[in-house]
């Protein structure tokens, strides 16, 4: 079981989530967000915290910004998109049992605390912008750091707002270049 309780987009990933996992789960309706949401969740996260677990996509993101905007220290779930993706639908509905309970298992919390261990430079000398396989390499190293794919600049708020350690990142890093 798992204690803290999970927000979700829709009916369909409400289904994928409790066949994978026992758990307590408030859904957004998309951003059609009932007037009270925002409200059941802020209480959610002082009772008992809160997994934020939302599609790979541009919806599951805007979602998952607008909820972390008015909660403070919540957990985020990552599902990377091919593991969420069946016949062009993204969503979390589509992915595994496995994959499922692997995501919550690596959720972070993110910090409110400004940290700038990572930057810009960062992602140049480990090729994860400005080179060919940067893209891919970002995807890469967000599905070992459990932090999901975004662009460049949002992938460094994610190192830094997730509390990844300078370790941690190096380690993924070697994982990628011994592939």
């Amino acid at each position: 079981m798992i204690k803290e309780i999970i927000v979700v987009e829709g009916k369909d990933d409400v289904a994928a989530v409790k066949k994978a996992v026992d758990a307590e789960i408030i859904t957004t309706s998309g951003f059609g967000f009932p007037d009270d949401l925002i409200d059941r969740i802020r209480f959610a996260q002082e009772r008992r915290g809160v997994i934020v677990f939302t599609d790979p996509d541009y919806a599951g993101e805007k979602i998952r910004k607008l909820i972390s905007k008015e909660v403070k220290n919540l957990k985020h779930a990552f599902l990377p998109r091919d593991k969420a993706t069946k016949d062009d639908n993204i969503g979390i509905e589509n992915a595994k049992k496995e994959d499922i309970i692997e995501a919550l298992n690596n959720a972070r919390v993110e910090s409110t605390l400004a940290r700038d261990e990572f930057s810009k430079k960062d992602l140049i000398k480990n090729r994860l912008v400005g080179s060919k396989n940067a893209s891919k390499n970002r995807d890469e190293l967000g599905r070992i750091l459990g932090i999901g794919y975004c662009n460049s600049k949002q992938f460094i708020k994610r190192l830094n707002n997730y509390g990844i350690t300078r370790d941690e990142f190096n380690k993924a890093i070697g994982r990628i270049k011994n592939g």
